[in-house]
């Protein structure tokens, strides 16, 4: 089973989307675009990446969680 999608931001759109993206954070992704991932762009082994649109609503799963240590 794959657990983990690549997300695609545009870079224009980053610092918009920044404050809802924390490090080791768990969210909820709505109204997003859904592509097949390229081999020249393949950074997970999911055959699908996400990328991130003007509609896109990104919501904290668990507020006040203990963060995920990623190391």
């Amino acid at each position: 089973a794959n657990s983990v999608i690549h997300g695609f931001t545009p870079v224009g759109r980053a610092n918009h989307y920044m404050p809802s993206l924390k490090a080791g954070s768990i969210v909820k992704v709505d109204r997003f675009e859904v592509f097949r991932c390229s081999s020249m762009y393949k950074i997970t082994g999911h055959p699908f990446l996400i990328r991130f649109i003007s509609l896109i609503i990104i919501d904290e799963v668990i507020t006040g969680a203990p963060e995920i240590n990623l190391q």
